[in-house]
């Protein structure tokens, strides 16, 4: 084989070789994903999987169904379903397995305007907080209905004080 021809041969394997190596640190970071979702962390003493505190998702949600019924002047009761799709997608081998299913209790502040006889702009800010979780290959929810209950009951204590202590500071600093 001529000079060139053993060069072009060597850039060859090496291009090769390359994309091994690519792809292999490619398959490493998907398991390294796989791995970091599913591991242990912990947050303020407490254990959890999952994303990690921080992360964040992006999702895109189809025409959905809003049905609101009046309970009193100030108080409406509502049910909203819809299908949420992930912009982009979900890194091979992360998340959990389909048909596992969630209770969050979301709080949330809705602003409407009035646009015409028929079409408001909404938008919706809020806290969105894990009340339990059912594995996919499981029957039951991790934690009870009453255990549910009580952790609802926390959150919203933890948010009456929080309240009451910003409550304090603007009268704080009302009269300096």
């Amino acid at each position: 084989m001529s000079e060139i021809g053993g060069r072009r041969k060597r850039s060859l394997d090496s291009n090769k070789n390359t994309q091994e190596t690519v792809q292999r640190e490619k398959n490493e970071a998907i398991r390294d994903i796989s791995k970091s979702y599913n591991e242990f962390k912990k947050f303020e003493g407490k254990q959890y999987t999952g994303m990690k505190v921080g992360g964040s998702h992006k999702w895109y949600y189809d025409k959905g169904e809003w049905k609101e019924k009046k309970i009193t002047p100030d108080k409406w009761e509502f049910n909203y379903a819809v299908t949420k799709r992930r912009a982009g997608h979900a890194p091979e081998g992360s998340g959990v397995p389909v048909g596992t299913e969630y209770n969050w209790y979301i709080l949330a502040h809705q602003n409407v305007r009035k646009l015409d006889a028929n079409n408001y702009s909404t938008s919706m800010t809020g806290l969105k907080y894990k009340l339990a979780h059912k594995r996919a290959e499981k029957e039951n929810w991790n934690i009870t209905d009453d255990a549910q209950r009580n952790r609802l009951i926390q959150i919203l204590q933890e948010l009456i004080d929080e309240l009451k202590g910003d409550m304090k500071m603007e009268i704080v600093e009302a009269a300096e």
